[in-house]
């Protein structure tokens, strides 16, 4: 059986994510910062030994054997710089880089990024923005670095229905708005793409191309 693990997998898009992989035929395992969430294993991602610690979890929790699969889904939207770039840049590429010292088999990474960071500027602190850029930027050199070990792909949600938080505002899309449901979708694929690496799928209805032809 084929083993992902799902950082803040117990809300919103992570729990959409873990359960679909979980129908896919997966064993899933969550994280989260809260002791309370019902996640397989509690790490707090803003502290400096976060990912390490999550990651041994993980590993002992799998025998030894890392994780066929990484969904670096946990993110702040603000709150104090530090904790946000350790949570939404620092952790992913140290779990990433984890994953590629793998000694068999190619890994998957998938990295959830946000596609338009910058929205919602009363909500989202600016540093937000720039941690998913950066990871954005990341995904891509991570890919080619890491090629001998892992597939690195990456997944752009727009405003995801229902609108709570965050998505209560959304802009316009073509399309339907998405749901939890249609990301998990995209990274059930990004997971079992073999031939596919260092690519950045949005999942918005569209609206980074509206953006695109209204600019």
């Amino acid at each position: 059986m084929k083993t992902a693990l799902v950082t803040g997998g117990t809300t919103r898009l992570g729990l959409a994510i873990a359960g679909r992989l979980r129908t896919d035929g997966w064993r899933v395992l969550t994280s989260s910062h809260r002791a309370d969430a019902g996640a397989d294993i509690v790490a707090d991602l803003s502290q400096p030994s976060g990912a390490a610690g999550l990651y041994a979890a993980a590993l002992r929790i799998l025998g030894g054997n890392p994780p066929d699969a990484l969904v670096n889904n946990a993110a702040l939207l603000c709150g104090d710089d530090v904790a946000v770039e350790a949570v939404n840049l620092t952790a992913p590429v140290k779990l990433t880089m984890l994953m590629a010292g793998r000694e068999t088999g190619i890994g998957a990474v998938v990295n959830v990024l946000d596609a338009d960071p910058r929205a919602a500027p009363h909500l989202r602190s600016p540093r937000y923005a720039e941690t998913k850029e950066a990871l954005e930027a990341y995904t891509v050199k991570a890919a080619a670095t890491f090629a001998a070990t892992l597939r690195v792909n990456a997944v752009a949600p727009g405003s995801v229905l229902p609108p709570v938080g965050i998505h209560e505002k959304a802009g316009e899309t073509l399309v339907r708005r998405p749901k939890p449901g249609d990301v998990a979708d995209a990274v059930a694929f990004l997971v079992g793409a073999g031939a596919t690496t260092g690519v950045v799928l949005p999942v918005d209805g569209g609206s980074r191309l509206l953006r695109k032809a209204m600019s």
